[in-house]
């Protein structure tokens, strides 16, 4: 059957060919062969079995891939409902209990040490060092010769000094003879009265040329004096600053060495006025004033000072460009170990605080200018709370406000907990002899 539609239609296509006119360079020289067009018919239906077997092929691999995407589908959604059904565990917090305890308070500030007194010793007149009369680095006590000025100038300034004074008393003397002889001449009308009143007169210009020579023998004593240069003050004496042999005193008073007192010395600071206000409150809560709370000085390799200070001053008023407000406080310094310069810091003393909260610093957080921490009630869930910190003791801060006495609150993984929700949490204990925290070992699970 097959065969007759391919001749039926091999036969209509050669008429339609011879019935066509065509032109010499399109015409078909031979018309089409039955031969040919089963040749054809064979290839055709060749191809088209290469093309179902590997349109099947294809389609079996479809298949598989599409089989594996539904087992990967299956499987993810039995994971997201095993996880719906299964969530994660609450995060493990290291949580403190709040404890209620005395605290002593103290308050500390760095700053230097000074001198009572630091006495510049210069030279009051123009000469030569003769001598230098003492040790460098000493204490020296007052009135122990430090130099010996050249003298010899000075010595003849006194002593034509009183040789101008000793012609000034001559003349007076003579002035007042004058006025003796006269005076009776002058009653009897011997003399005119005009020379008795000219002698009186040199009576008075002889007083005054006496005090004047007697000033200038003053002042030649004390520029004598002066070469002989001697401690105002008991203290240390530091380096010399001049020479023997040199001048000094020319244009302006030469700076020769310097005596600092020792005993009692000063210690200065600068405190904020937050500082100075709470040290006020707490002296008030003890029942006294900043000048009797008890300061210890805290030398520069940690020693502590032996004696025990006080305030002696406080300034006037805050320094507006620093906002500080400068303090003094005096130690005693037998030993003379301390020197001017040091630098230190002085602890305050300012009693005990009953009733008082420690938390270490790591539990408290600050968010935009507020400190605030995560309490945990009794079903394990994080509350945010603020809290109004105090001053910090040993790496803790005292809990003014915001927290009370048996509440838990997280220690460390603060940043694990959410407000109102679930935390694990992990107990960690106080030690009793510092204010510092341990954490405990987990008990052991009841079987």
């Amino acid at each position: 059957m097959f065969e007759l539609d391919v001749q039926a239609s091999f036969n209509y296509f050669n008429r339609q060919i011879k019935r066509k006119k065509v032109g010499r360079n399109n015409r078909i020289k031979e018309p089409w062969r039955m031969d040919v067009m089963k040749k054809k018919q064979w290839t055709n239906e060749k191809n088209l079995f290469s093309q179902m077997k590997r349109s099947n092929g294809a389609a079996l691999i479809l298949g598989a891939v599409l089989v594996a995407a539904a087992v990967v589908m299956a499987t993810l959604a039995g994971c997201e409902k095993k996880s719906e059904t299964a969530p994660p565990p609450p995060p493990v917090v290291e949580v403190a209990e709040a404890v209620s305890t005395s605290v002593p308070l103290s308050i500390e500030f760095i700053g230097q040490l000074d001198s009572p007194q630091n006495v510049e010793v210069r030279a009051r007149v123009e000469a030569f060092v003769d001598k230098v009369l003492f040790t460098e680095g000493t204490e020296v006590k007052e009135g122990d010769p430090l130099f010996a000025l050249d003298k010899k100038p000075f010595e003849e300034k006194l002593a034509a000094a009183n040789g101008q004074l000793a012609e000034a008393k001559a003349a007076l003397n003579k002035y007042e003879k004058d006025v003796a002889r006269l005076a009776p001449l002058a009653q009897k009308q011997a003399i005119p009265q005009q020379d008795l009143d000219n002698a009186k007169a040199s009576v008075e210009v002889g007083k005054a040329s006496v005090l004047s020579a007697q000033a200038q023998v003053e002042s030649a004593l004390i520029d004598l004096g002066y070469c002989d240069m001697r401690a105002p003050i008991r203290g240390l004496i530091g380096a010399k600053q001049v020479s023997v042999g040199e001048l000094v005193g020319k244009g302006e008073p030469t700076l020769m060495a310097t005596i600092s007192m020792l005993d009692p010395i000063w210690f200065y600071c600068n405190i904020s006025e937050t500082q100075y206000l709470r040290s006020e409150t707490e002296a008030k809560r003890i029942g006294k004033t900043i000048p009797d709370l008890p300061v210890s000085l805290i030398l520069g390799d940690g020693s502590l000072h032996p004696g025990k200070g006080k305030f002696v001053f406080i300034d006037r008023a805050v320094d507006v460009k620093t906002g500080t407000l400068r303090v003094r406080a005096e130690f005693p310094n037998a030993d003379k170990i301390l020197r001017p310069g040091m630098f230190g810091r002085i602890k305050v003393d300012l009693g005990v605080r009953p009733d008082s909260i420690l938390v270490p610093e790591r539990a408290v957080a600050e968010l935009q200018g507020k400190n605030f921490m995560w309490v945990i009630d009794a079903g394990n869930k994080a509350t945010q709370r603020a809290v109004k910190v105090g001053e910090g003791i040993n790496g803790n801060f005292l809990i003014l406000e915001g927290l009370k006495p048996g509440e838990r609150f997280v220690v460390e993984g603060l940043q694990k907990v959410r407000e109102g929700a679930a935390v694990q949490p992990k107990m960690v204990t106080q030690k009793t002899e510092e204010p510092a925290f341990q954490t405990e070992a987990p008990e052991p699970e009841k079987e």
